[in-house]
């Protein structure tokens, strides 16, 4: 069972399939959240006081729950979206509603990151805060927006992993079933490795990609 390497298969394809499809729309999420956090925010482009801190409270409430508690709370939610409570698809849900308050943030502190002389300058030149947001903003901090999706779709790869112990399919879940109940060490381990792999993938792509985008320092 170790060395049946078409079981692997399909738990990669699995495990890709929640990992970027829960990414995705976490990220179409997360990051119009992470923008109004930012932009209503004291001494931003628009500070609305009682927007930022309902907007926060729900976010931090969100992010404070442990995924596999979650996981257990969403079933209802899940059953009713996806007609099931198990395999991959009954993943997706719990995995966005975990990962697109945690990506929200993470834009909320990319956009923070950029200088505001350059903020300041866009309005001296008229900008709107809508063209601030577009063409100064998402850009100057795609760098710190690409490290912090590094950091995102690993998590969601841990995430989904964790689902395995309810038999969410994937990698976690034949390291569960198949290697921990079963005890076949081998398997679990095998499974253990493919993860490790993935993640420095998705690393590795990420990073990359964020050097290459990042102007500063460079003439």
């Amino acid at each position: 069972m170790g060395f049946d390497f078409s079981l692997y298969g399909v738990a990669i394809l699995e495990s890709l399939f929640m990992v970027f499809l829960s990414s995705l729309i976490s990220y179409i999420i997360g990051i119009p959240v992470g923008i109004i956090l930012f932009i209503t925010d004291k001494d931003s482009l628009a500070p609305n006081r009682i927007v930022y801190n309902l907007l926060s409270i729900v976010v931090n409430i969100l992010r404070s729950i442990p995924f596999l508690i979650l996981l257990v709370m969403v079933l209802p939610l899940t059953k009713m979206i996806v007609k099931t409570t198990i395999g991959s698809a009954a993943v997706i849900p719990p995995l966005v509603i975990s990962a697109s308050p945690y990506i929200a943030r993470m834009v909320e502190s990319s956009l923070q990151s950029v200088d505001k002389g350059v903020i300041e300058a866009a309005k001296a030149m008229g900008a709107t805060n809508f063209q601030i947001i577009r063409k100064v903003l998402l850009v100057e901090s795609k760098p710190s927006l690409l490290v912090g999706a590094a950091i995102s779709i690993t998590t969601i790869l841990g995430y989904s992993a964790m689902a395995g112990i309810v038999g969410g399919g994937g990698l976690g879940d034949v390291a569960i079933r198949y290697g921990y109940y079963r005890y076949e060490q081998l398997i679990m381990y095998v499974a253990v490795i493919f993860l490790l792999i993935m993640v420095q993938i998705i690393q590795t792509i990420f990073m990359e990609m964020s050097k290459k985008v990042d102007k500063r320092g460079k003439i």
